[in-house]
């Protein structure tokens, strides 16, 4: 563009009137005689025209030499003066007219000033009428010479193309006459040449320009060595040269024009007046054969020859702006090679003095706007910088007001205008930006007719801004037609493009092909654009200013390829591609940061295949490096944040280390906050802030962050819509995100959401789609998880069917027909065991079969395919009893144990599955060496570390403990300790979560192990070792809460050691649980480093003086001490046994067997929920008879030995007992057990009772005495109208008589209804040692977590209650008048999670809770009698009279209230 600018200025100068070369002493004086002259010539004298014509001819000369346009105005003044005193048909008239027209044009060239060229030409346009044909062909050839340069003048000025055909017709015409041999015929030949040359550059005909090729040659022939024009032909012809060269590529055509530039140069001497000018053009040349061949000794020398020729422009000079033009055009040209961030400043700074020298009117104004608009917009592609990208839209705009309708420069203007556009939609996804700017490169598109040089670069261009447009918005259509638009610009003339034409339509071409793969996942597109850029990495050979470009393209391609077919030589390609663009990209080049961000993406990847921790750690040092270069407000810095998120995730996927996750989510918010609504990227930015808040949920099971994730997911989801290139992907994270949720809560809605979007994603792909099978095993994955929730056979029926489909997409070779085979097998084996058709399982065995077949030894899944067979035939065997499955299924699982050595974190659930197989035989043939080995590689569990526990571990010995129980082996007792210190284990490294899916993982693990081994030891007459076992075994959360965060925040609190400690095991617990979940073959040593530097940490918190039995359970002489008030009696119900023991302060425990077994209990307490859950809703009487008749039968069976026993003992009647029921006991009154006969006494009449979920939980509670002696605080909080479920009008009375009785001794707050919120009640809670809480208890026994008290604005849960640990330094005693208090999981009642226990665990020593539904109006009564005798005449409240109190409140109001009123509170606590 700016090339053309100089060529055509030089060219000019060939039809105007020469320079004169007199010095300046002889030019003055000339002027000074010819002054005399006119003096001598007054006004009328006859010759006075003469003397005025001549004085404005030496003014003129002076002019030209000096360029003071105050003689040019004197000048135009005297001819205009001199014209009228012509006689009329004076010979030298036309002349005349000549002579002030060329001043008038000579003042435009200067001022610009439109009316000077149009007098001008109506002047030419004079003298050619007073020259008719045959006339005098000298002078009327210079008429039609200077009246059609300046209609050539007015076209470049003004671009209307009549006056250029019209100056090309006058040319013609003066040069016919001008025969050869004629003195002028140079000048005609050159003059006509120039025209044709222009017309030439704004039509692209290249027949015009061949035509100015050889009339230049002509022209040049007439001016022999030593002619005084020769200079100017050397000049004008290499100018066409030139051209031709930027039209056709030919290097022929340049080399030419070069040598006749440096001819033409040698012929101006130091000093000349066209020095400047010619240094320019060879200079341009130059620059020329860099842009072509890439050496830059020919940039620098270009920039070496522009700096002279301005050096020869002072300020003043009419070259001046051209100079400073072409200067900044060659130091951006330097920029683009070397990255040199100065040359680009320095030319932006040159082009805006070039600006300012061509203030709103000039000539060449539109020129240096456009070219200050494009230097602007490539330092903002490099810096990022916003206002540079602003400043060059608006110069561009100003540049295109300029080039009006049928100018030559509209088009390429309008093209820069859009690719500025274009930038700035993607910096802020502003579709009106993309828009205007597709709609710009259409009109410059439309200002090129077929031919016309920049009709494949326009294409080009307008095709990049279509598939910006599909990218963003996913029209299928802009798609396509940028596609057909690179193959139409690549089928006009590619061999005769230039290389850097070829090279970006190959580019563009290749990208829109890339984005056509994704949408269509047709892999020859892929292999095509692979192929593409090959061919543009061939057009820049080593030393080219682009070739780092087409190394970076070429390898994101092989790049995508890879993750498309997984072959790692690609990959590997991709990755010495990238090593070498970034090696042309030394420190300081603007496009290092940008190689940098490559070269990590796909060492990044190669990570993902290979597992080379190496690869990623180098992928985020050169991730910190690329946006350490792209600081804040760098257009790219969003990008940069992104990417090294992504990396720090891989690595704590890798590693486990949290802050590494921290400082992705970190970096993925701060990217987000850079891609504000409506910006393009938006979506993908959500996308990844959501995919790091759901690892963060998996590592810490906070609910918040999945629901936060979702949220986000949704967002996303919004900004892509039907169409979208992104939607499948948005779709796919959405129904993840709500498949985990499904799997947290077990809401349904969640996974048929999931499902439903599973749907939709499959409808997105074409049958031939890569992804299509992908999405496939999508939807029948989430359709067996519905099966396996609701069992509804359909859903799995779907799942296979959509597993065959599957399958059938990756034939024979598939990278992943393996895991399809694999697949599709485990589905037929479920509907196998949920139908028993045998040809589910006998084609299970198949498909397996098939799978292992595929997997090569050493493969990552060689040992899964392993174990699914052995399973199956496993399965086969003991439906058909044919012992050859047995027999394979046992080496199958020989093979996979010897897959798994010691320290293997799989190697326990392959001792289980061969052992389990193993004993199966031994049951069949009865060798006793198969029962031998079973236990054998059982004992080898007692190998596992214990810092590495993992869930197969557990599940492995509870498998030792079920064997050793059914073949009655020795080792059981040692089956079930091993099993509950792994359980211990798992726990501590697991940690706590109160989500479902943890609690449900909680619950199949303790599944009654802890009873069962409580039964194994009192089998074995190991009493001490029963009551440690079950209590190791119980109350799981609750104890892990206490043993595990109350000890460190002791052993962090007790100094620097113990803080440093502390904080180093919970780092390397966090660890260790990542790397076990997401465990794999090469990582096993890497755990066991982890576990090992976790052992030595544990072993030094034990060395502290506080902390000897850090981690480890209780022994029997801690657990002894709840007894010191008085006995706790465990009853325990097993499978093998019912069993009680008396806990004594001073004894051995006590063992009474029960005369009932496990069933029996479960019957007793299914019967006792069923009669409770319909208390007053059927006739009392009755009710109360099924009531009495449970009780009666828990007081003969169960209770009544035990109080026997109790009075063997000689434990005082009416002293106090503590209840520590197991399983189906748990939900069971025993404190109200008894004979109900009128003569006989029930067991209320004998002991006082008391609850107590383990024995530590009750020696914690007696330990936590007040320390602060000022008076303790009570609140009474109370919701009569909740939310949710109906009123409780007696809710405020019984506040009022609780105030009532308090208000005496201590100071007593009430906090009711709309003042008792969840927050409120939760800083209540926090601030009083004593609460008394009245209103909805709401259990919820499939959420035990979710359980809550219900307040004004909504749940107070168990999870709000337990989360800040209430920080309350002394909380004593707090009544729960509230429906089912003491509820938790009617499966698992030993895990106690009920609101009573989390108000006991966050530190209250005493609490009442309620077994089933409570009645409004009877409450407050019993609330009454017991806080009557809970405050006596001591002044002061006492939490361990708690149990005496509620005694005697329910035997004062016996005869007055039903039965089940009077046995519905218990006691917990001290």
């Amino acid at each position: 563009m700016a090339d053309n600018n100089e060529q055509s200025r030089a060219g000019l100068q060939e039809c105007l009137p020469s320079r004169s070369d007199q010095s300046i002493s002889d030019m003055d004086e000339t002027i000074d005689l010819r002054r005399a002259t006119l003096v001598l010539h007054p006004l009328g004298h006859p010759d006075r025209f003469i003397a005025l014509s001549d004085l404005a001819l030496s003014l003129q000369a002076r002019f030209e030499q000096h360029g003071v346009l105050s003689d040019l105005d004197e000048a135009i003044n005297l001819h205009r003066a001199a014209l009228p005193l012509y006689p009329p048909g004076h010979y030298d008239q036309s002349l005349s007219l000549n002579r002030l027209a060329a001043s008038l044009q000579a003042r435009f060239m200067e001022q610009h000033v439109q009316s000077d060229l149009d007098e001008s030409i109506d002047l030419h346009r004079a003298a050619l009428a007073l020259w008719p044909p045959g006339r005098s062909d000298i002078l009327r050839s210079l008429a039609l010479n200077s009246l059609a340069t300046s209609l050539r003048i007015r076209f470049q000025r003004l671009g209307v193309l009549s006056d250029l055909d019209e100056a090309i017709g006058f040319h013609r015409t003066a040069l016919a006459l001008c025969p050869l041999g004629h003195s002028d015929r140079s000048s005609s030949l050159n003059c006509l040449a120039v025209s044709l040359q222009v017309r030439f550059q704004q039509q692209g005909s290249l027949s015009d320009l061949d035509e100015a090729i050889d009339l230049h040659r002509d022209a040049l022939v007439l001016c022999p060595p030593g002619h005084s024009n020769r200079s100017s032909s050397l000049k004008d012809l290499a100018s066409s040269l030139y051209d031709r060269f930027q039209q056709q590529g030919v290097i022929s055509d340049l080399e030419e024009a070069i040598d006749l530039h440096r001819g033409a140069l040698e012929l101006l001497p130091p000093g000349h007046s066209n020095r400047s000018t010619l240094l320019n053009n060879l200079a341009s040349n130059l620059r020329a054969r860099f842009q072509q061949l890439g050496v830059l000794s020919n940039l620098d020398e270009a920039i070496n020859l522009h700096e002279a020729a301005l050096a020869l422009c002072p300020s003043g000079h009419p070259e001046l702006s051209f100079s400073l033009n072409n200067l900044a055009l060659s130091l951006k040209d330097r920029f683009d090679e070397c990255g040199v961030l100065s040359d680009l400043d320095k030319a932006i700074e040159l082009h805006h003095i070039a600006l300012e020298l061509c203030p709103p009117g000039h000539f060449n104004r539109s020129f240096h706007l456009y070219n200050l608009a494009s230097s602007l917009h490539t330092r903002f592609q490099q810096q990022g910088v916003l206002s540079d990208l602003e400043e060059a839209i608006n110069f561009h705009r100003a540049a295109l007001a300029l080039f009006l309708p049928g100018h030559s420069k509209r088009s390429p203007c309008l093209n820069n205008l859009a690719l500025s556009l274009r930038d700035r939609f993607q910096q802020q996804g502003s579709k009106s930006d993309l828009d205007e700017a597709i709609g710009l490169h259409r009109a410059a598109l439309a200002l090129c007719h077929p031919g016309h040089p920049n009709q494949s670069k326009y294409l080009s261009n307008l095709a990049s801004s279509l598939q910006a447009r599909f990218q963003q918005q996913s029209v299928l259509s802009d798609l396509e037609e940028a596609i057909d638009l690179c193959q139409t610009a690549l089928s006009l003339s590619p061999t005769s493009y230039p290389p850097s034409l070829q090279s970006s339509l190959f580019n563009t071409l290749a990208s829109s092909l890339k984005d056509k793969f994704r949408q269509q996942g047709v892999l020859s597109d892929l292999d095509e654009v692979i192929e593409l850029h090959r061919a543009a990495l061939a057009l820049h050979p080593p030393g080219h200013s682009d070739r780092s470009l087409s190394l970076n393209n070429l390898a994101d391609s092989l790049q995508m390829r890879f993750r498309q077919q997984s072959v790692l030589c690609d990959l590997d390609e991709a990755i010495d591609l990238h090593r070498a663009a970034l090696a042309l990209c030394p420190p300081g080049h603007f496009d290092r940061s940008l190689s940098l961000n490559n070269l990590a993406s796909s060492l990044q990847a190669r990570f993902k295949q290979q597992g080379m921790l190496s690869d990623l750690d180098e992928a985020i040092d050169l991730y910190r490096a690329s946006l350490a270069l792209r600081p804040l407000g760098h257009s790219d810095r969003s990008n940069s944040l992104n990417n090294l998120a992504s990396g720090l995730t891989d690595k704590f996927h890798q590693q486990g280390v949290l802050s590494d996750l921290d400082e992705a989510i970190d970096l993925h918010r701060a990217c987000t906050s850079l891609k504000p609504p409506g910006h393009s990227d938006r979506s993908i930015s959500l996308n990844n802030l959501a995919s790091g808040l759901t690892d963060k949920f998996y590592q810490q099971g906070v609910l918040s962050n999945l629901d936060e994730a979702i949220d986000l997911y949704r967002a996303a989801l919004v900004l892509s819509p039907p169409g979208h290139y992104n939607r499948p992907t948005s779709l796919n994270n959405l129904a993840f995100s709500l498949q985990d949720r499904f799997q947290q809560r077990g809401v349904l809605s969640d996974l048929e959401e999931a499902i439903e979007i599973h749907r939709i994603v499959f409808t997105l792909w074409s049958p031939d789609h890569s992804n299509r099978s992908i999405s496939l095993n999508n939807l029948a994955s989430s359709l067996q998880a519905k099966f396996q929730q609701s069992g509804v056979l359909s859903d799995l029926d779907e799942a296979i069917d959509f597993q065959r489909a599957a399958l059938a997409l990756r034939p024979p070779g598939h990278a992943h027909r393996s895991a399809s085979l694999n697949n599709l097998g485990t589905s037929l084996q479920y509907r196998f065991d949920e139908c028993g058709v045998l040809s589910d399982l006998d084609e299970a065995i198949d498909f397996h079969r098939a799978a292992l077949q595929l997997c090569p030894h050493g493969h990552s899944e060689q040992s899964l395919f392993l174990n699914n067979l052995a399973l199956s035939l496993q399965v086969r065997f003991q439906q058909q009893d044919v012992l050859a499955d047995l027999d394979e299924a046992i080496d199958l699982h020989r093979a996979a144990l010897a897959v798994h050595p010691p320290g293997h974190s799989n190697r326990s659930l392959s001792l289980k599955n061969l052992a389990l197989s193993l004993q199966d035989r031994f049951q069949q043939k009865g060798l006793s060496s198969d029962s031998d080995e079973v236990f054998d590689l059982y004992a080898q569990l007692l190998q596992v570390s214990h810092a590495a526990v993992l869930h197969g571990d557990l599940w492995a010995a509870k498998s030792w403990t079920t064997s050793a129980e059914q073949l009655k082996h020795g080792s059981a007792l040692t089956a079930y300790q091993t099993a509950l210190q792994f359980l211990d284990d798992w726990q501590h490294i697991t940690g706590l979560s109160s989500s479902s899916r943890h609690f449900e993982a909680v619950v199949e693990a303790t599944s009654s192990l802890a009873m069962d081994a409580f039964s194994c030891s009192v089998r074995g007459s190991v009493l001490t070792t029963a009551v440690e076992l079950v209590e190791q075994g119980r109350a799981v959360f609750w104890t892990q809460l206490a043993r595990l965060h109350t000890p460190l925040d002791e052993i962090s609190a007790s100094g620097d050691i113990g803080k440093a400690l502390a904080a180093e095991f919970k780092e390397l617990s966090f660890r260790l649980r990542h790397m076990l979940e997401v465990s794999s073959d090469q990582r096993t040593m890497q755990i066991r480093q982890v576990a090992i530097q976790r052992d030595d940490v544990i072993s030094r918190i034990r060395m502290l003086p506080d902390s000897p039995r850090f981690l480890l359970p209780p022994l029997f002489s801690d657990l002894q001490k709840a007894a010191e008030d008085g006995p706790v009696i465990i009853v325990n119900a097993s499978q093998y046994s019912c069993d009680a023991l008396i806990v004594l302060i001073s004894q051995d425990p006590v063992h009474v067997p029960l005369d009932i077994t496990q069933a029996e209990v479960l019957e007793l307490s299914t019967e006792f929920q069923s009669l409770t859950a319909n208390v007053g809703s059927s006739d009392n009487q009755l009710e109360n008879q099924n009531i009495v008749g449970v009780l009666r039968e828990l007081w003969a069976r169960i209770v009544s030995p035990i109080v026997d026993a109790l009075r063997v003992l000689k434990v005082r009647r009416r002293s106090r007992i503590w209840w520590c029921p197991t399983a189906q006991f748990a939900l069971l009154p025993l404190h109200a057990a008894g004979p109900y006969g009128a003569e006989s006494h029930n067991l209320s009449h004998f002991y006082i009772s008391s609850y107590t979920p383990t024995l530590a939980t009750l020696i914690r509670a007696r330990q936590q005495v007040a320390r602060d002696p000022s008076t303790p605080q009570f609140v009474a909080i109370g919701q009569g109208i909740p939310d949710r479920g109906k009123p409780l009008p007696r809710v405020a009375a019984e506040l009022g008589d609780v105030a009532q009785r308090v208000a005496r001794i201590l100071p007593c707050t009430s906090l009711a209804d709309s003042d008792a919120t969840v927050e409120q009640a939760l800083d209540a809670l926090s601030r009083h040692q004593w609460v008394h809480l009245a209103c909805h208890g709401m259990p919820n026994p499939k959420k035990p977590f979710e359980s809550s008290f219900a307040m004004r604005d909504g749940p107070l849960t168990i999870t709000d209650i337990i989360r800040p640990h209430l920080q309350n330094p002394q909380p004593e005693f707090v009544f729960l008048s509230a429906c089912h208090t003491t509820v938790g999981h009617p499966s698992s009642p030993d895990e106690a999670i009920h609101l009573a226990a989390a108000m006991q665990f966050s530190g209250f020593r005493s609490v009442i809770g309620s077994m089933w539904s409570v009645d409004d109006n009877v409450a407050g009564k019993l609330v009454s009698a017991f806080y009557d005798n809970m405050v006596d005449d001591s002044g002061r409240l006492d939490c361990t009279r708690a149990a005496v109190a509620l005694h005697k409140a329910v035997k004062k109001l016996r005869t007055k209230i039903p039965l089940e009123q009077q046995i519905v509170f218990i006691h917990i606590g001290v």
